[in-house]
């Protein structure tokens, strides 16, 4: 598999920008989202009403539905069990022995510039004990629920998940849905938009992987750049999913930063309620301000998920530049300036060994007690903190 998305050649005109911003301004203030039919040679566009779900106005956990109010402060993007082995990353010349070495202090200092080249870091499934502990403290020091992005293709584990939350209180959301198109199976890229609406909708419904645990978003839904076909299919699936059971939605975009507007575009058409969907990933994917502002405007919760990850070589994107945890403060209080404070959630995206306390990382619990405390002290107000970490993913999270 790629380590690196492929250049994009569809890159998206200033045409079609300023064709989104349209829809993305007849689409604020609308009770769900809008579907374009044509009729004539005529594009139409259609509003909607999501079908009112048995869940309307709870959120869904692994243990069962729970009022909104009892969520408190959440993670709206991270991994508690999964796999991520088909991203391994060959090493730099000279370094391929270290990738099979173990996790140790003498290797921290590679392991933190070569995450993806450990094939160890990338079994977290392997940490569910530890995991459990984490989340332990991260309860102790006020977290209350965690969105759990792992989807098919990532080795979801929905007994995991539900057996942590009995463990140590805290709330988990599982995800439905499928990860970027390369984990697709041939029978997934078979599928029709309404067979993979389906099994989304199921997995909501009925219980995912065999198991009668639910889940209670969808997504992360796995994007690349340029987009494929496959996962163009799943996009337009999710948004039917999402009028059926007015649920939460949650993207990963591809690493280019025309990719987050390229998906909005995709689930508007589908007539996804873009005021219900999280875009994933945006520290590292729109870096030019007024390109934020101008994706900020189309109204979809702006996440900024990677905090803890400050490292010189981002592997899956060499162009990046990974912006530090500072700096990420600083957009968040920009943006909070600039009027968007209710549509801003912020997570870590744990997703390897090395991220856990165990291993010398940050935890779940870094935002809490280290972010936290920083921003305020960066003029951001107690209200907005509270706005981030409790009542926008709250709002976001509450079926419709």
């Amino acid at each position: 598999m790629r380590c690196l998305d492929s250049p994009g050649s569809d890159r998206i005109q200033n045409g079609r920008q300023k064709k989104r911003a349209s829809v993305a301004a007849r689409l604020r203030g609308k009770p769900g989202g809008v579907r374009f039919e044509r009729h004539a040679s005529v594009n139409v566009l259609l509003y909607y009403t999501p079908k009112m779900s048995s869940l309307s106005g709870n959120v869904q956990t692994v243990l069962g539905p729970i009022s909104p109010a009892k969520l408190g402060c959440t993670m709206t993007h991270e991994h508690l069990t999964m796999t991520f082995k088909g991203f391994f990353c060959p090493p730099p010349a000279g370094q391929e022995a270290l990738s099979n070495e173990p996790i140790l202090m003498k290797n921290l200092f590679w392991l933190k510039q070569n995450p993806y080249s450990s094939k160890e870091n990338l079994e977290l499934n392997e940490e569910t004990e530890a995991v459990k502990e984490e989340l332990l403290y991260y309860k102790a020091v006020g977290g209350g629920a965690i969105v759990e992005n792992t989807t098919t293709g990532l080795g979801r584990d929905m007994r995991t998940l539900k057996w942590l939350a009995e463990k140590t209180g805290v709330h988990i959301i599982a995800g439905a849905g499928f990860y970027v198109g390369p984990t697709h199976t041939a029978e997934t890229q078979a599928m029709s938009v309404e067979q993979l609406s389906e099994v989304l909708i199921n997995e909501v419904v009925h219980g995912a992987d065999g198991t009668d645990i639910k889940c209670g978003v969808i997504g992360e839904i796995g994007c690349s750049w340029p987009i494929t076909e496959s996962e163009r299919k799943v996009l337009r699936a999710t948004a039917h999913a999402q009028i059926q059971l007015g649920c939460p939605v949650i993207v990963h975009p591809g690493r280019d930063s025309e990719a987050p507007f390229q998906i909005l575009q995709i689930l508007q058409e589908a007539g996804a309620d873009i005021s219900k969907t999280v875009m994933s990933h945006l520290d590292r994917t729109i870096f030019d301000e007024q390109k934020l502002h101008e994706f900020a405007k189309l109204g979809c919760y702006l996440e900024y998920d990677l905090f803890g990850t400050e490292l010189l070589n981002y592997q899956f994107n060499p162009n990046v530049d990974m912006p530090s945890d500072n700096e990420r403060i600083n957009r968040l209080r920009r943006l909070i300036d600039e009027g968007y404070e209710d549509r801003i959630v912020i997570a870590h995206d744990i997703h390897t060994k090395n991220r856990l306390m165990k291993y010398g990382g940050h935890g779940y619990s870094h935002i809490l007690t280290n972010i936290r405390p920083k921003m305020l002290i960066r003029g951001i107000s107690h209200s907005a903190v509270d706005k981030i970490l409790v009542e926008n993913p709250r709002k976001w999270l509450t079926f419709k």
